[in-house]
């Protein structure tokens, strides 16, 4: 499709397309001013959070940070990928975002559409998050007397599921030797990590000792965090679809990359 034919940008008093505020420069390049402005962000602190979740995502991935959000005095140059990825972890509930999303998955044709595209990049993210919350429990509990983490997790998994992790894994149909996270959506991910970090804080909190007291601490932030995602969606944790591989996911995510500098004429750098 056609560049002109796609929806574009709207800069705030007039029409000035989002492609016309790139910079040639190597590569084509957006101040971070004017993709502020194109998303609808009045204030700098909310659109720095975007951007903050957009870099997360692209080491979450494996690409440098450092070709695609470019330190400059006043803020950063970003590119094409950049400014996707900060679209994709932007306020959907701003037009000026929805548009966007739409925009740059219309280029990529790499998802099915907008939704997944932002979708698959935060699930990206929560799951590298998951990953480093994940450890940090791990270190806290046993510090704080647990012995057998496995029943410790499966605690849990418990409150959460009203099961353990394995029978949740039967339930879900997870295919041999897949591991779970993996294959949770963006809704499920994030429940699962708000429960890990809230469980940490309570045993810290609370300097909760023992196997025993864990496990029980576990099991009930999981029940707690249950009643709030059934509150919220409608849907008991356990009954929450699996979602593609996130190894999928990050492939076509970074096929997008590929796309992007392609399009705007960057090379990949050569290999020493």
């Amino acid at each position: 499709m056609a560049d002109s034919d796609l929806t574009v940008f709207k800069s705030e008093g007039g029409k000035t397309r989002f492609e016309d505020l790139g910079v040639e420069n190597g590569t084509r390049t957006w101040k971070e001013a004017d993709v502020q402005m194109s998303l609808g962000y009045a204030e700098g602190g909310s659109f720095r959070k975007a951007i903050g979740r957009a870099m997360q995502a692209c080491i979450s991935i494996g690409i440098p940070t450092e070709e695609n959000f470019i330190k400059t005095d006043d803020g950063y140059k970003l590119t094409r990928f950049a400014c996707y990825l900060i679209a994709m972890n932007a306020d959907a509930k701003k037009p000026q975002v929805a548009a966007a999303q739409v925009y740059f998955a219309t280029i990529a044709e790499t998802f099915q559409n907008a939704l997944e595209h932002a979708d698959g990049v935060e699930r990206v993210a929560i799951r590298d998050e998951m990953t480093g919350g994940m450890k940090s429990l791990d270190s806290t509990a046993k510090a704080h007397g647990v012995v057998n983490y496995a029943y410790f997790q499966n605690a849990g998994y418990r409150g959460m599921y009203n099961m353990n992790l394995n029978r949740l894994k039967l339930a879900k149909g997870l295919p041999t030797g897949e591991v779970l996270l993996d294959r949770m959506g963006k809704v499920e991910l994030a429940g699962n990590l708000f429960r890990i970090t809230q469980t940490e804080e309570r045993i810290k909190n609370q300097n909760l000792q023992g196997q025993g007291q864990l496990e029980t601490a576990a099991q009930g932030v999981g029940k707690e965090v249950r009643k709030l995602m059934i509150k919220n969606t409608g849907s008991k944790p356990e009954d929450l679809k699996l979602s593609a591989p996130i190894k999928d996911v990050k492939k076509a995510i970074k096929s997008t990359s590929k796309k992007f500098k392609e399009l705007d004429g960057k090379k990949p750098a050569a290999k020493s």
